[in-house]
């Protein structure tokens, strides 16, 4: 064993050993399967593009927050990928421009950053995501979450509980019903963000006041968010909301906080996040959002599903076959065929139980240790 700081990984990086590994490949397979079954084909985006493009694709992706470098090549300035949704975007915007519309694509793969969420210590995770392109009517919205639901659970998630918002509500509130000038929008926003109540009136929105109660379960929270909307402002969003909740059915919990905006940086009326039972912290966010360049609607959702892997089970103790020196190879082949794992001994000196097995070939079958 060495004992070199040379062998030591980046703060927020981390290896997946045998064991997470398998469950990190089970969980990405099965939730693409899940996705593969409503229609989503996948696709598979580079590690690297150049910063421009990434940068341009969609707002609130910060270039700072990517590891970049320049390409000898061209001279222009690379980046490593800091979200999946922004590649798919160019895709659909570029290769897959004259694809008939709503466009359904899926994706899995490792991410970058360089500073990592004050939640979240990692710095590289893994996505899986859907995008519904050309489509952000709440009966899209409403396919996204129940997609994110159901790969979840195909991934082994349980008690699944989803919270809506509404990302641009100051934005309409305040072209309307409860003015603010240009200074006081992004306070107060911040303000309903942080549900400090003393910073809202400081800021000068009173009014919105009555927001910051417009929590919880999503029923009684709806109720709430329609009486304050006594101008109409808000009516189509409400009822978009309630079109998407009356969907999701029994399949998880729904809750709504309206003023929420942290992680989405670039949706436009509708957003969401999704969380499981026996996780830390959210699984991912999705929602209505343009892709830039293009300004086509889109209505995705993205899964960070570390977390999830840290929580299930191993397949350790899965089946594994012990195969002899001198084994009949044409029986161990067809009975991996039938779905056995084996491991064939390299002298006869190994060891089955050590090795891991839970069987030995033995008269061409599998024979319990």
């Amino acid at each position: 064993m060495s004992n070199s700081t040379d062998d030591l990984l980046p703060v927020g990086l981390s290896d997946r050993l045998p064991e997470e590994a398998a469950i990190a490949t089970r969980v990405m397979r099965a939730a693409l399967q899940a996705m593969d079954a409503h229609g989503y084909d996948r696709v598979r985006p580079p590690l690297i593009e150049f910063e421009k493009s990434m940068a341009e694709r969609m707002d609130g992706v910060s270039p700072r927050r990517m590891f970049r470098f320049v390409d000898p090549g061209s001279l222009r300035t690379l980046a490593l990928r800091s979200d999946m949704t922004v590649q798919v975007g160019r895709i659909a915007a570029t290769s897959l421009a004259g694809a008939p519309r709503p466009l359904r694509l899926c994706y899995a793969g490792e991410v970058a950053t360089i500073t990592a969420d004050q939640l979240d210590p990692s710095r590289q995770r893994l996505q899986i995501g859907a995008e519904l392109i050309g489509a952000d009517s709440a009966a899209a919205a409403a396919e996204m979450v129940e997609l994110a639901i159901e790969s979840l659970k195909a991934a082994g998630a349980i008690g699944i509980s989803v919270d809506f918002t509404l990302p641009d509500l100051v934005d309409t509130l305040s072209a309307q019903t409860m003015p603010l000038d240009e200074t006081q929008i992004e306070a107060v926003r911040r303000e309903l963000d942080t549900k400090d109540a003393g910073g809202l009136k400081a800021a000068g929105g009173d009014a919105y006041l009555p927001l910051l109660y417009a929590t919880g379960d999503f029923s009684d929270s709806i109720a709430r968010l329609a009486e304050l909307d006594a101008g109409g402002a808000l009516a189509s969003r409400i009822e978009g909301l309630k079109t998407i909740a009356s969907r999701v059915g029994g399949s998880a919990r729904v809750t709504l906080d309206p003023t929420e905006r942290h992680g989405f940086e670039y949706q436009s009326w509708f957003g969401f996040t999704i969380y499981a039972q026996g996780v830390r912290g959210a699984l991912g966010r999705g929602g209505t959002y343009t892709i830039g360049g293009s300004d086509e609607a889109a209505t995705g959702f993205s899964l960070y599903v570390d977390r999830l892997v840290d929580a299930l089970d191993s397949d350790s103790q899965r089946d594994t076959l012990f195969l002899p020196v001198g084994h009949d190879r044409a029986a161990a082949a067809a009975l991996r065929a039938n779905g056995w794992r084996t491991v064939a001994a390299l002298s006869g000196e190994d060891d089955a139980g050590a090795l891991g097995c839970t069987h030995v070939l033995s008269d061409e079958q599998p024979k319990p240790l």
